[in-house]
């Protein structure tokens, strides 16, 4: 299988120096296995250097965005925000599937749409930005994947699915479903900015942008409910 480094490096918005590094995320143990490349490898080191690279970096980013939260809402933060569920739907939305190298097996019973491999592909890819560029590299890619969940405000569960929560709130006040509307996007092709507003019988209840029409969505609604809970304190 061949890797389309370029589109890759514009998914990630990272140019790699050794493109071997990226090759290594990328690989299975099961492509190892079958294909025996000479000097090859498989990514399991790399998603072990990512994962405490990642988790180090959203300990700084949590740290710094929440400074009245104490430690065990920052660990639960983390937590949640390196989980396996979180990691995978962001690889997906980078479309980081497309990009792995299988064995027969693993492509036969669609690897590809694993979560489990979708996120330690994701660490790996973490890690080979770390090893090829530094610690700013691996700070600003990871900044840009997590940058929309960490955005709705004083919350105690960063990363949590506001859209759902918000459904589950209007339906129980007796209130009509949620509007998204796409408001506007800029950006070039690859580092798309969304930028969306949620309506509830016609009013702006919520405003949200991110680098995915899902991650504005959530952040329009993590608004939303902050609204429509501060309405109800009232």
């Amino acid at each position: 299988m061949t890797i389309d480094y370029t589109r890759l490096e514009e998914r990630l918005a990272y140019l790699f120096k050794d493109r071997s590094l990226a090759c290594r995320a990328l690989t299975h143990p099961s492509w190892q296995h079958e294909c025996n490349e000479a000097g090859g490898d498989d990514y399991q080191r790399l998603e072990f250097l990512g994962d405490a690279v990642l988790g180090m970096v959203l300990a700084e980013m949590l740290y710094s965005r929440f400074p009245g939260w104490h430690e065990g809402d920052l660990s639960r933060s983390r937590a949640h925000l390196a989980g396996q569920g979180t990691l995978a739907n962001l690889a997906r939305s980078l479309e980081l599937g497309g990009f792995i190298r299988l064995g027969r097996g693993e492509e036969q019973t669609s690897g590809r749409s694993k979560d489990s491999i979708l996120s330690d592909v994701l660490e790996a890819l973490i890690a080979a930005v770390y090893q090829d560029g530094g610690l700013e590299a691996a700070r600003a890619l990871v900044s840009r994947l997590f940058s929309n969940l960490l955005a709705a405000p004083d919350s105690r569960e960063v990363g949590r699915d506001a859209k759902s929560e918000l459904q589950e709130l209007l339906s129980a006040r007796s209130l009509p479903p949620p509007e998204y509307r796409l408001s506007a996007e800029s950006g070039p092709p690859h580092d798309r900015l969304f930028h969306f507003q949620l309506l509830v019988g016609g009013d702006v209840m919520g405003e949200g942008e991110g680098r995915s029409k899902k991650t504005a969505q959530q952040a329009a609604a993590a608004q939303a409910l902050e609204r429509l809970s501060s309405n109800r304190e009232r």
